[in-house]
């Protein structure tokens, strides 16, 4: 049986792993990207370092299965993740003859502080990522997750929580209305759900 539980460092290597096989849009990510380690050093990565207080996992017994990261102040992490976060790992994402189609324009977005920043961010000042690998679907591990921070942010005083998901990961689409997130800006490519706590 799998249980929720806070991450530890050990998980690490599980998460980039989740981020990877879930990061097409709920898909398998493997081999879209020429770095395995690009979607998890954008997506999973930084959170934990940031603030590890703000992430859980599913825990099957044997390893972790899938995540939530999080954290409580998207402006502040924007900055720390433009200034501190990604010039660390810059090195890594120069360019190179065997990139794949997006992967550019995924490093470049990483460069841009303004990207995570919605336009009601002050009323929904937190943002999360949730990645659960398929065994771990419709079990109520997911909105068990979500319970667990909404809980946490709200000890802390904070305002609203928001997300953001492609317009293609119908699930996830679906799932966030039925956890309590309503749906706040939309574009051709994704939509953000926002929750106010």
């Amino acid at each position: 049986m799998s249980s929720i539980r806070p991450y530890r460092p050990s998980d690490l290597a599980d998460l980039s792993d989740i981020c990877v096989r879930t990061g097409d849009s709920g898909g398998d990510a493997t081999g879209r990207f020429s770095r395995g380690t690009l979607l998890p050093d954008v997506y999973a990565a930084p959170y934990v370092s940031h603030d590890p207080s703000l992430a859980w996992v599913v825990d099957n017994g044997e390893r972790a299965i899938g995540y939530l990261v999080a954290t409580a102040d998207t402006r502040e992490f924007a900055r720390w993740f433009t200034e501190a976060w990604w010039p660390e790992r810059a090195w890594q994402y120069e360019p190179r003859d065997d990139e794949m189609p997006g992967e550019r324009t995924l490093i470049e977005a990483a460069t841009d502080p303004n990207r995570m920043l919605i336009g009601d961010v002050d009323s929904y000042p937190a943002h999360l990522h949730i990645d659960l690998l398929p065994e771990t679907q419709g079990q109520g591990l997911g909105r068990r997750l979500i319970d667990t921070l909404i809980v946490e942010l709200r000890r802390r005083g904070v305002a609203g929580l928001h997300l953001t998901a492609g317009t293609a990961n119908t699930g996830a689409l679906a799932f966030y209305g039925r956890v309590g997130f309503s749906e706040i800006a939309r574009d051709e490519g994704s939509v953000t759900f926002g929750m106010v706590l």
